[in-house]
């Protein structure tokens, strides 16, 4: 039987990596996968609206359209043209910002993603208990019992994902199909009694005269449509199933997979058409036929009004079936929110050791977001109200940096018209993300708690991980290079680090070399130069090597830290030994050089490095000395 540890590192359970890996789709099946994030917000965007807005909920839902179609659409049309691999919004940004602001960046950026997606899956599973404690065939068995329902459903989530989540598509369009089918029979029925009822329109006009004119209705609905801002998710999920899109037969062969970036912004707007047609529907006949009190926090509408509908007006047979759509709809989302995150951190974090190297595996990352999602729903105590600020600060700083990202690429492209549109779609964006985070300040605090967390996490694993090799292989710069090389390996050599290959410092440490020590054996002077941008944590290195005067000199470049480096080569080349030089400057500025620019006390840290690499290998005759010297 395999150890827990072998269990908890084999790779395949749930990691969204290994879902039809090689496999495309077409885009109108991908859409499903996609939309069970997108769609789901049916199941509570509603009844939020009409919560926030009462009467005024069309029209505010007509402004959210309208940001949806004119600027979140053209924004991640940009934004799938340039990260069709899958990335999204952050790679854009890391690539625009390179170096330690990049970095900071992302982490921020994944500290509001992590925010939107974990309150995706207790949102999704907080709605999905609230239809299954509020139906009326189950409610004599869960009672009021929305806790501990969305306590096992996320539970059941984690347990998926540890056994392992395969055929993704085909779930999704089983679970995505029959629900909008669904919810279309219901607000038809809805739109029928509409129709039908003498005093249902006249008295929403009424209600609409009541809070003043046409203007006043405007300017009243702009200011609170931050409140149903949720209603966008589901774009960046668009962009993560991009690789999953089957483009054009030549696409196999391009740099930029044209036929790809062309369906994938043809889901992008099927999927928002709908949504959108189906939002300002249900928003209509929710505020025309729901009473206030059914709707109020607590009331049989509060947070399910379409099922509402579905049960007042096709019976509890037709609306039991719906509730259990929309479990499974609201669950799928949770499952999709899981799977992005078991897409977005590993692809992050351990790549610029930033995380522990266990990031990397699934079902540690299942464990550690379950817990999570139990702290946050005990927290919010299950309630869906209470979690939609949170889960609206997410959403929109991602897509206030997608539209950032956006606007940067296009004007480097000096494409300066739709850079300033982009621009303006900043401005929106900004405009609600403050609007939002003023009047439900518990989003920013718990996405602040995720960057700190974060943050810290990164600053001790990339301290901790600092001893690693860090070098992502080799290779030489030419055929003498590599065959003086292996010259090198069949000798006992004296390697020497050293800052410069110019001659004079050479001639002045191997006086200093022979003057201290007694040295045996061809010198090999050691030079490292480092990439500009020191904030990446592997590279690979160009070597180079020369032979001057009899002695051999090596020119390691594009390494991220030269004691790594030099620790690298020395286990290529095992030496008789090592002469170290040390600096005597102040340890702590030198370990701050050391962590952000790759410098500082190289000689303490080549040896630091060696000696937690030996802890870990089989010991060897062949350890070189080890000679630490002052300069």
């Amino acid at each position: 039987m395999a150890s827990w540890r072998e269990w908890l590192r084999r790779d395949e359970a749930g990691d969204p990596r290994h879902v039809d890996k090689h496999a495309d789709h077409p885009w109108y099946l991908v859409i499903w996968l996609t939309g069970v994030d997108y769609f789901s917000t049916l199941g509570y965007q509603p009844g939020i609206a009409l919560l926030a807005a009462g009467a005024l909920s069309p029209i505010a839902t007509a402004v959210l359209v309208a940001v949806t179609l004119l600027c979140a659409l053209p924004i991640y049309v940009q934004v799938s043209g340039r990260s069709f691999a899958g990335l999204g919004s952050i790679a854009m940004l890391e690539n625009l910002l390179p170096g330690w602001w990049g970095k900071f960046m992302v982490l921020v950026l994944l500290g509001f993603a992590t925010t939107d997606f974990v309150i995706t899956m207790t949102l999704s599973a907080s709605d999905a208990a609230r239809h299954a404690t509020s139906n009326p065939y189950l409610h004599p068995l869960l009672g009021n019992a929305n806790l501990r329902v969305t306590l096992v459903l996320l539970a059941l989530l984690a347990a998926v994902f540890l056994k392992g989540f395969a055929e993704a598509i085909e779930l999704a369009t089983a679970v995505c199909i029959p629900y909008l089918l669904l919810n279309v029979i219901v607000l038809g029925r809805a739109l029928a009694e509409v129709a039908t009822h003498p005093r249902a329109l006249p008295r929403w006009e009424e209600a609409l005269r009541a809070q003043g004119n046409w203007t006043d209705l405007a300017i009243g609905a702009l200011i609170l449509f931050p409140r149903l801002a949720l209603g966008l998710s589901g774009f960046e999920t668009g962009v993560s199933v991009m690789p999953l899109i089957r483009g054009a037969a030549k696409d196999a062969d391009a740099d930029r997979p044209q036929g790809r970036i062309r369906n994938t912004r043809k889901m992008l707007a099927t999927a928002a058409i709908i949504m959108s047609v189906l939002l300002l529907i249900s928003s209509f006949v929710s505020a025309l036929l729901i009473p206030r009190e059914a709707y109020r926090e607590g009331g049989v509408a509060s947070g399910r009004v379409i099922a509402y509908l579905a049960h007042q007006y096709l019976g509890n047979v037709f609306g039991s079936v719906y509730d259990l759509s929309t479990i499974l709809v609201l669950w799928f989302a949770g499952a999709s929110a899981m799977a992005g995150l078991l897409h977005l951190v590993p692809r992050y974090l351990p790549r610029v050791g930033l995380a522990p190297e266990w990031v990397a595996y699934a079902r540690p990352l299942v464990l550690l977001l379950f817990a999570i999602d139990v702290v946050v729903t005990v927290i919010f105590g299950a309630n869906v109200e209470a979690q939609g600020g949170a889960y609206a600060t997410g959403v929109l700083v991602l897509m206030l940096s997608a539209a950032v990202a956006a606007s940067i690429a296009l004007w480097k492209e000096h494409a300066r018209s739709l850079s300033i549109y982009c621009w303006a779609v900043v401005a929106v964006f900004g405009y609600t993300t403050v609007a939002n985070i003023i009047e439900r300040t518990d989003g920013i605090v718990i996405a602040g708690c995720f960057i700190v967390i974060i943050l810290t996490v990164s600053g001790v694993s990339r301290y901790w991980r600092a001893k690693e090799i860090r070098v992502g292989g080799h290779r030489f710069a030419d055929a003498e290079s590599e065959k003086l090389w292996n010259q090198l390996i069949n000798q006992k050599i004296n390697m020497v680090p050293i800052g410069s290959l110019e001659a004079q410092a050479r001639s002045a440490r191997t006086a200093l070399l022979r003057k201290h020590y007694k040295v045996e054996g061809p010198l090999v002077f050691v030079h490292v130069r480092l990439l500009d941008n020191r904030s990446e944590f592997l590279s690979p290195l160009e070597i180079t090597v020369t032979k001057d005067d009899g002695q051999y000199l090596v020119e390691a470049s594009q390494a991220v830290a030269k004691a790594n480096a030099v620790a690298y080569i020395s286990e290529l080349l095992h030496p008789a030994a090592i002469y170290l030089g040390l600096s005597r400057q102040n340890l702590m500025r030198q370990s701050f050089r050391y962590f952000l620019l790759g410098e500082g006390e190289t000689g303490l840290m080549v040896y630091t490095i060696l000696q937690h690499l030996w802890e870990s290998t089989p010991w060897e005759d062949q350890r070189p000395c080890l000679f630490l010297m002052s300069d």
